[in-house]
């Protein structure tokens, strides 16, 4: 559903990216993508690390409504 790219203001080397999808289905079909293959292997040539924290969107009931302001 979509890529967010974030950089440090003061020049470091980390990067955030946050992203969006359907259900696990579309996260794994990306997965499997000949280019995720290439950017793995760039991360063992350059010895790059990353964190992941996976976030699932869970049914609302609406009670954390009143402390949302839109």
């Amino acid at each position: 559903l979509r890529y967010e790219y974030y950089l440090p203001a003061n020049g470091g080397n980390e990067v955030i990216l946050i992203d969006s999808w359907n259900d696990q289905n579309a996260l794994d079909r990306h997965h499997a993508l000949p280019l995720m293959k290439k950017i793995s292997e760039l991360r063992s040539k350059y010895d790059l690390h990353m964190e992941v924290e996976k976030y699932k969107n869970l049914d609302d009931d609406g009670r954390d409504e009143r402390f949302i302001r839109r």
